[in-house]
Protein backbone atom coordinates (compact mmCIF):
# COMPACT_ATOMS: atom_id res chain seq x y z
CA UNK A 1 0.00 0.00 0.00
CA UNK A 2 2.83 2.37 0.56
CA UNK A 3 4.78 1.53 -2.60
CA UNK A 4 1.39 2.49 -4.73
CA UNK A 5 0.75 6.07 -2.85
CA UNK A 6 4.77 6.97 -3.76
CA UNK A 7 4.40 5.75 -7.45
CA UNK A 8 1.52 8.17 -8.12
CA UNK A 9 2.28 11.65 -6.93
CA UNK A 10 0.36 14.81 -8.31
CA UNK A 11 2.15 16.28 -11.09
CA UNK A 12 4.10 19.29 -9.51
CA UNK A 13 3.81 21.41 -12.73
CA UNK A 14 0.11 21.36 -12.10
CA UNK A 15 0.64 22.56 -8.51
CA UNK A 16 3.30 25.52 -9.76
CA UNK A 17 0.50 26.59 -12.26
CA UNK A 18 -2.43 26.75 -9.82
CA UNK A 19 -0.36 28.67 -6.97
CA UNK A 20 0.89 31.06 -9.52
CA UNK A 21 -1.98 31.87 -10.82
CA UNK A 22 -3.69 32.53 -7.31
CA UNK A 23 -0.60 33.93 -6.08
CA UNK A 24 0.26 37.18 -9.39
CA UNK A 25 -2.54 37.95 -10.66
CA UNK A 26 -2.16 39.71 -14.05
CA UNK A 27 -2.17 43.51 -13.04
CA UNK A 28 -3.16 44.86 -16.99
CA UNK A 29 -6.43 42.86 -17.35
CA UNK A 30 -9.51 44.97 -17.66
CA UNK A 31 -10.84 43.62 -14.56
CA UNK A 32 -8.37 45.98 -12.76
CA UNK A 33 -10.46 48.98 -13.50
CA UNK A 34 -12.82 50.03 -10.97
CA UNK A 35 -15.84 48.65 -10.98
CA UNK A 36 -18.00 51.37 -12.35
CA UNK A 37 -20.95 51.91 -13.47
CA UNK A 38 -21.48 53.54 -17.01
CA UNK A 39 -23.28 56.60 -14.93
CA UNK A 40 -20.35 56.64 -12.99
CA UNK A 41 -18.33 57.48 -16.14
CA UNK A 42 -20.21 59.70 -17.08
CA UNK A 43 -20.24 61.72 -14.41
CA UNK A 44 -15.99 61.91 -14.57
CA UNK A 45 -16.03 62.47 -17.77
CA UNK A 46 -18.44 65.58 -17.20
CA UNK A 47 -17.02 66.76 -14.45
CA UNK A 48 -13.65 66.60 -16.45
CA UNK A 49 -14.78 68.17 -19.11
CA UNK A 50 -16.29 71.28 -17.51
CA UNK A 51 -13.19 71.87 -15.29
CA UNK A 52 -11.73 72.19 -19.01
CA UNK A 53 -8.96 69.45 -17.95
CA UNK A 54 -8.58 67.76 -21.17
CA UNK A 55 -5.14 65.90 -20.63
CA UNK A 56 -6.71 64.34 -17.38
CA UNK A 57 -10.45 63.48 -19.84
CA UNK A 58 -8.09 62.14 -22.16
CA UNK A 59 -6.02 60.08 -19.84
CA UNK A 60 -9.22 58.77 -18.49
CA UNK A 61 -10.98 57.50 -21.81
CA UNK A 62 -8.05 56.04 -22.54
CA UNK A 63 -8.12 53.78 -19.55
CA UNK A 64 -11.60 52.27 -19.85
CA UNK A 65 -11.40 48.63 -20.70
CA UNK A 66 -11.72 47.61 -23.99
CA UNK A 67 -14.28 45.09 -23.26
CA UNK A 68 -16.81 47.41 -22.19
CA UNK A 69 -16.14 50.45 -24.87
CA UNK A 70 -19.54 48.85 -26.52
CA UNK A 71 -21.39 49.84 -23.32
CA UNK A 72 -19.60 53.30 -22.87
CA UNK A 73 -20.41 54.35 -26.18
CA UNK A 74 -23.89 54.16 -25.62
CA UNK A 75 -23.97 56.92 -23.72
CA UNK A 76 -23.98 60.17 -24.58
CA UNK A 77 -22.56 62.38 -22.50
CA UNK A 78 -18.80 59.69 -23.29
CA UNK A 79 -19.31 60.19 -26.52
CA UNK A 80 -19.68 64.11 -25.80
CA UNK A 81 -16.42 63.91 -23.82
CA UNK A 82 -14.80 61.60 -26.59
CA UNK A 83 -15.25 64.32 -29.29
CA UNK A 84 -13.90 67.03 -27.34
CA UNK A 85 -10.90 64.82 -26.71
CA UNK A 86 -10.46 64.08 -30.57
CA UNK A 87 -11.00 67.98 -31.08
CA UNK A 88 -8.12 68.76 -29.12
CA UNK A 89 -6.03 66.47 -30.54
CA UNK A 90 -6.85 67.21 -34.05
CA UNK A 91 -8.18 64.37 -34.67
CA UNK A 92 -10.81 65.03 -36.94
CA UNK A 93 -11.97 62.39 -38.80
CA UNK A 94 -12.49 60.99 -34.94
CA UNK A 95 -14.48 63.58 -34.46
CA UNK A 96 -16.58 63.66 -37.70
CA UNK A 97 -17.60 60.25 -37.23
CA UNK A 98 -18.69 60.50 -33.01
CA UNK A 99 -20.61 63.59 -34.03
CA UNK A 100 -22.05 61.63 -37.81
CA UNK A 101 -23.11 57.86 -35.82
CA UNK A 102 -25.14 59.20 -32.91
CA UNK A 103 -28.13 61.20 -32.60
CA UNK A 104 -27.16 63.70 -29.75
CA UNK A 105 -30.04 65.52 -27.86
CA UNK A 106 -30.43 69.59 -27.68
CA UNK A 107 -28.53 69.65 -24.62
CA UNK A 108 -24.85 68.62 -26.87
CA UNK A 109 -25.67 70.23 -29.38
CA UNK A 110 -24.52 73.79 -29.38
CA UNK A 111 -21.01 72.74 -28.23
CA UNK A 112 -20.59 69.98 -30.95
CA UNK A 113 -22.11 72.40 -33.84
CA UNK A 114 -19.05 74.92 -32.26
CA UNK A 115 -16.40 71.75 -32.85
CA UNK A 116 -17.66 70.21 -36.15
CA UNK A 117 -17.40 74.28 -37.37
CA UNK A 118 -14.11 74.63 -35.72
CA UNK A 119 -12.65 71.97 -36.91
CA UNK A 120 -13.12 72.42 -40.69
CA UNK A 121 -11.98 75.96 -40.01
CA UNK A 122 -9.16 74.88 -38.86
CA UNK A 123 -8.57 72.48 -41.90
CA UNK A 124 -9.55 74.76 -44.42
CA UNK A 125 -6.61 77.15 -43.06
CA UNK A 126 -4.28 74.69 -42.89
CA UNK A 127 -4.81 73.88 -46.37
CA UNK A 128 -4.46 77.45 -47.46
CA UNK A 129 -1.83 78.78 -45.26
CA UNK A 130 -3.33 81.90 -44.05
CA UNK A 131 -6.34 82.26 -41.52
CA UNK A 132 -10.21 83.09 -42.46
CA UNK A 133 -12.01 85.83 -42.78
CA UNK A 134 -15.86 85.90 -42.78
CA UNK A 135 -16.69 84.82 -46.35
CA UNK A 136 -14.37 82.22 -46.33
CA UNK A 137 -15.84 80.85 -42.93
CA UNK A 138 -19.51 81.31 -44.87
CA UNK A 139 -18.26 78.99 -47.98
CA UNK A 140 -16.83 76.33 -45.36
CA UNK A 141 -20.35 76.37 -43.69
CA UNK A 142 -21.69 76.02 -46.73
CA UNK A 143 -19.59 72.95 -47.81
CA UNK A 144 -19.61 71.25 -44.52
CA UNK A 145 -23.51 72.24 -43.21
CA UNK A 146 -24.09 70.51 -39.82
CA UNK A 147 -25.29 67.12 -40.07
CA UNK A 148 -28.61 66.31 -38.51
CA UNK A 149 -27.50 64.65 -35.89
CA UNK A 150 -26.30 67.74 -34.14
CA UNK A 151 -28.81 70.23 -35.36
CA UNK A 152 -32.83 70.37 -35.16
CA UNK A 153 -33.60 72.50 -38.36
CA UNK A 154 -33.44 76.10 -37.44
CA UNK A 155 -31.45 78.11 -38.93
CA UNK A 156 -28.55 79.74 -36.93
CA UNK A 157 -27.65 83.31 -36.62
CA UNK A 158 -23.63 83.36 -36.32
CA UNK A 159 -23.95 86.89 -35.76
CA UNK A 160 -23.37 88.37 -31.77
CA UNK A 161 -25.63 90.05 -30.21
CA UNK A 162 -25.40 94.18 -29.58
CA UNK A 163 -25.08 93.52 -26.04
CA UNK A 164 -22.54 91.22 -26.49
CA UNK A 165 -20.53 92.26 -29.08
CA UNK A 166 -20.28 95.52 -26.71
CA UNK A 167 -18.91 93.37 -24.06
CA UNK A 168 -16.14 92.37 -25.78
CA UNK A 169 -15.34 95.39 -27.23
CA UNK A 170 -15.37 97.18 -24.80
CA UNK A 171 -12.51 94.65 -23.16
CA UNK A 172 -10.66 94.80 -26.73
CA UNK A 173 -10.15 98.40 -26.41
CA UNK A 174 -8.06 97.56 -22.71
CA UNK A 175 -6.21 94.42 -23.83
CA UNK A 176 -6.35 92.95 -27.13
CA UNK A 177 -4.95 90.00 -25.59
CA UNK A 178 -7.00 88.74 -22.78
CA UNK A 179 -6.09 85.59 -20.96
CA UNK A 180 -7.59 82.13 -20.99
CA UNK A 181 -9.31 82.64 -17.28
CA UNK A 182 -10.68 86.20 -18.92
CA UNK A 183 -12.01 84.46 -22.02
CA UNK A 184 -13.95 81.82 -19.98
CA UNK A 185 -15.23 85.29 -17.78
CA UNK A 186 -16.24 87.21 -20.80
CA UNK A 187 -17.99 83.94 -22.37
CA UNK A 188 -20.33 83.61 -18.98
CA UNK A 189 -20.66 87.28 -19.44
CA UNK A 190 -21.68 87.95 -23.34
CA UNK A 191 -23.48 84.41 -23.22
CA UNK A 192 -21.04 83.08 -25.28
CA UNK A 193 -18.55 80.05 -25.72
CA UNK A 194 -15.28 80.39 -24.84
CA UNK A 195 -14.18 79.14 -28.23
CA UNK A 196 -16.33 82.42 -29.88
CA UNK A 197 -14.70 84.61 -27.57
CA UNK A 198 -11.19 83.30 -28.67
CA UNK A 199 -12.43 83.60 -31.85
CA UNK A 200 -13.59 87.08 -32.02
CA UNK A 201 -10.51 88.63 -30.66
CA UNK A 202 -8.50 86.53 -33.06
CA UNK A 203 -10.63 87.94 -36.37
CA UNK A 204 -10.73 91.42 -34.57
CA UNK A 205 -6.86 91.72 -34.23
CA UNK A 206 -6.71 90.77 -38.09
CA UNK A 207 -9.31 93.21 -39.30
CA UNK A 208 -7.23 95.87 -37.31
CA UNK A 209 -3.88 95.05 -38.33
CA UNK A 210 -5.07 94.52 -42.41
CA UNK A 211 -6.57 98.12 -42.07
CA UNK A 212 -3.75 99.91 -40.54
CA UNK A 213 -1.06 98.27 -43.49
CA UNK A 214 -4.12 99.44 -45.95
CA UNK A 215 -3.73 103.13 -44.41
CA UNK A 216 0.05 103.36 -44.67
CA UNK A 217 -0.18 102.44 -47.89
CA UNK A 218 -2.54 104.70 -48.92
CA UNK A 219 -0.49 107.41 -47.18
CA UNK A 220 2.46 106.22 -49.19
CA UNK A 221 0.66 106.45 -52.55
CA UNK A 222 -0.25 110.20 -51.53
CA UNK A 223 2.81 111.49 -50.59
CA UNK A 224 4.80 110.32 -53.34
CA UNK A 225 4.98 112.25 -56.72
CA UNK A 226 3.18 110.88 -59.87
CA UNK A 227 5.26 109.73 -62.44
CA UNK A 228 6.43 112.18 -64.75
CA UNK A 229 3.95 114.85 -63.67
CA UNK A 230 4.67 118.26 -64.62
CA UNK A 231 7.24 117.08 -67.55
CA UNK A 232 6.03 117.38 -70.95
CA UNK A 233 6.25 114.27 -72.98
CA UNK A 234 6.99 114.81 -76.38
CA UNK A 235 4.13 113.53 -79.30
CA UNK A 236 4.33 110.47 -80.33
CA UNK A 237 6.07 110.23 -83.95
CA UNK A 238 2.83 109.95 -86.53
CA UNK A 239 2.16 106.00 -87.52
CA UNK A 240 1.78 107.39 -91.27
CA UNK A 241 4.83 109.39 -91.87
CA UNK A 242 6.80 106.26 -90.65
CA UNK A 243 5.79 104.04 -93.30
CA UNK A 244 5.63 106.46 -96.32
CA UNK A 245 8.50 105.44 -98.24
CA UNK A 246 10.16 107.87 -100.43
CA UNK A 247 8.68 107.39 -103.72
CA UNK A 248 4.91 107.85 -102.38
CA UNK A 249 6.27 111.02 -100.59
CA UNK A 250 7.35 112.44 -103.88
CA UNK A 251 4.67 111.39 -105.52
CA UNK A 252 2.12 113.07 -102.98
CA UNK A 253 4.05 116.87 -103.25
CA UNK A 254 3.82 116.09 -106.55
CA UNK A 255 -0.22 115.01 -106.44
CA UNK A 256 -1.20 118.22 -103.82
CA UNK A 257 -0.02 121.05 -106.84
CA UNK A 258 -3.25 119.35 -109.07
CA UNK A 259 -5.79 119.24 -105.90
CA UNK A 260 -8.01 122.65 -107.16
CA UNK A 261 -11.35 124.23 -104.82
CA UNK A 262 -13.44 122.63 -107.19
CA UNK A 263 -12.96 119.17 -106.74
CA UNK A 264 -13.05 119.94 -102.68
CA UNK A 265 -9.41 117.97 -102.18
CA UNK A 266 -10.21 114.97 -104.82
CA UNK A 267 -7.99 114.48 -107.60
CA UNK A 268 -9.11 114.83 -111.05
CA UNK A 269 -9.34 111.54 -113.01
CA UNK A 270 -7.87 113.37 -115.79
CA UNK A 271 -4.57 113.44 -113.41
CA UNK A 272 -5.14 109.87 -112.32
CA UNK A 273 -4.74 109.11 -116.21
CA UNK A 274 -2.14 110.33 -117.68
CA UNK A 275 0.19 111.54 -114.75
CA UNK A 276 3.13 109.09 -114.78
CA UNK A 277 3.51 109.16 -110.47
CA UNK A 278 -0.28 108.09 -110.34
CA UNK A 279 0.31 105.37 -112.89
CA UNK A 280 3.59 104.32 -110.65
CA UNK A 281 1.33 104.95 -107.14
CA UNK A 282 -1.39 102.89 -108.62
CA UNK A 283 0.74 100.09 -109.27
CA UNK A 284 2.17 100.21 -105.77
CA UNK A 285 -1.35 100.11 -104.20
CA UNK A 286 -2.20 97.03 -105.86
CA UNK A 287 0.98 95.08 -105.34
CA UNK A 288 2.67 96.96 -102.44
CA UNK A 289 5.98 97.23 -104.51
CA UNK A 290 7.07 100.47 -106.29
CA UNK A 291 7.96 100.00 -110.29
CA UNK A 292 9.97 102.58 -111.81
CA UNK A 293 8.22 104.22 -114.55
Amino acid sequence: MNYSLKSEPSPPAAMECTISTTTYPDTTTPDTFPNFTVEQVASVCDSLETSGDIDRLSRFLWSLPLTRMEEFNKNERILRSRAVVSFHRQEYRELYSIIENWRFTRESHEKLQVLWNEAHYNEAEKLRGRALGAVDKYRVRKKFPLPQTIWDGKIQNHCFKEKSRAILKEWYSKNPYPSPHTKRELATTAGLTATQVSNWFKNRRQRDRASKSKNILQIASSSSPRRGAGLSSPPPPSITAARVSPYTASYSSHMSSHVTSTTHGLLAPSILTHSPYAAGFMTYAATGHPEAV
